[in-house]
């Protein structure tokens, strides 16, 4: 028996009449609604998500359990340092090997999935229609200290330009205290207006086989190809919210997000990850794409929350857009005649 036709949802680029009809069902405007702690039912929830609006969620035991044990292994790491002040007394390469040590340990802990399984299951999302990957622990230093590779500070982007698909939503919980010159900035503007960017030149199974593992060699430039915005991007207004340790941000993957250069004196410690809806990504359902065009799929990275089993193989490979093949000429011989033919 052959397994379900998933379609294959290819770029799917928004025609510029769909992105006006889009504004118009939105009202015509980029001011979307932001949701504190909203009794929603979680499709409710991801259609609103979809649609462009962000939910924030105050800490609660299920999150602070997530973010405080992020926070206990920084802290271990850089014992007897502060973690959020640790920059100013460690050399940049030395700050650079511990994270590349941390980072990974807190990313595949058995812990951390299990209880990321707990948080969602609190936060109403059906354990067995959602997925989510490996958690990220995130951090932003202050006044430039690192800002390259393990510690990437990511210009204007869209999750989707870095082969997500368009049904992923992302989770960011602060681990320590935030302000508005540390945090997460959004550009709603461009909700509905494409930036022209070079997604088409990242291919997600390329960069893990060559640029995921060299982070931490990358201090002071990064030299890894990452899709960037190829036109100014204008970064005001944005929305900068904020919320506790153990609060939560909560946005579609197709969102135009930035990291807030940090001027706080303190390093930014926070959490990422993402979710996709297994109904929503066989039917489709998700925002709409108006500028992405990088190939591979970040599909096979999802587990699912009930017991961590992977997507079915047939709507990964449905979803993994292929490379275009480079287009090569074929050279004539020495001595070919390559004039035009005569024409009768």
């Amino acid at each position: 028996m052959t397994g379900p036709d998933w379609g294959r949802p290819g770029h799917d680029l928004l025609p510029s009449a769909m992105t006006e009809r889009f504004a118009r069902d939105r009202g015509g405007s980029t001011l979307h609604a932001i949701y504190i702690d909203a009794d929603f039912t979680d499709d409710e929830r991801r259609q609103k998500l979809y649609d462009g609006d962000l939910f924030v969620y105050s800490p609660r035991p299920s999150t602070l359990a997530l973010t405080e044990f992020a926070a206990e292994l920084a802290r271990e790491a850089f014992a007897p340092l502060d973690p959020e002040t640790a920059q100013f007394d460690m050399a940049v390469e030395e700050y650079a090997a511990l994270l590349a040590e941390l980072k990974p340990r807190f990313i595949h802990h058995p812990e951390s999935k299990r209880l990321i399984q707990d948080m969602l299951v609190d936060l109403g999302c059906d354990p067995e229609q959602v997925y989510f990957d490996v958690p990220r622990m995130r951090s932003s230093t202050s006044n430039d200290y690192l800002t390259t590779g393990i510690a990437f500070a990511f210009h204007p982007h869209r999750d989707t330009w870095y082969s997500a698909p368009y049904c992923q939503l992302n989770w960011w919980l602060p681990i320590f205290p935030i302000s508005a010159d540390n945090g997460l900035a959004f550009h709603p503007r461009y909700w509905q207006t494409p930036v022209k960017n070079s997604s088409r030149v990242y291919n997600y199974a390329e960069w893990n086989a060559t640029s995921r593992l060299i982070a931490a060699t990358q201090i002071g430039t990064d030299t890894r190809v990452q899709p960037v915005p190829e036109e100014e991007v204008e970064l005001v207004p944005q929305i900068r919210p904020i919320c506790q340790p153990g609060g939560i941000i909560l946005f579609s993957g197709a969102q135009l997000h930035s990291s807030v250069p940090n001027t706080s004196g303190r390093t930014r410690f926070s959490i990422d990850l993402r979710t996709v809806h297994l109904g929503d990504a066989a039917a489709h359902r998700a925002a709409p794409n108006i500028d992405s065009e990088s190939t591979g799929t970040t599909m096979g990275d999802y587990l699912r929350t009930s017991d961590l089993e992977h997507l079915p193989e047939g709507l990964i490979a449905a979803y993994d857009i292929p490379k275009p093949a480079p287009i090569t000429a074929e050279i004539p011989p020495p001595g070919t005649d390559i004039s035009e033919p005569a024409t009768v």
